[in-house]
């Protein structure tokens, strides 16, 4: 359908963008550790960093008064 194909292009550009970056920005395409629970604790790191770049950004397009509004409301 033509929503369905207008979902996935926009998922194309969203979802698939972070799986690239967190492959060739933050070394996902290879494990750096052996096992599981380390392999996991790598991925979730990066899931981390990718978050926090996120919320940089946005928060650098709203403006500096929107940050200190922010920091005062924690």
């Amino acid at each position: 359908s033509e929503r369905g194909k207008q979902l996935y292009k926009r998922r194309s550009q969203t979802i698939e963008r972070s799986f690239a970056d967190a492959k060739e920005l933050h070394e996902l395409r290879y494990a750096r550790y052996r096992g599981l629970a380390k392999v996991r604790e790598q991925c979730l790191l990066i899931a981390v960093a990718q978050n926090i770049k996120k919320m940089a950004l946005l928060l650098s397009k709203r403006g500096k008064g929107f940050v200190i509004r922010l920091i005062y409301q924690i």
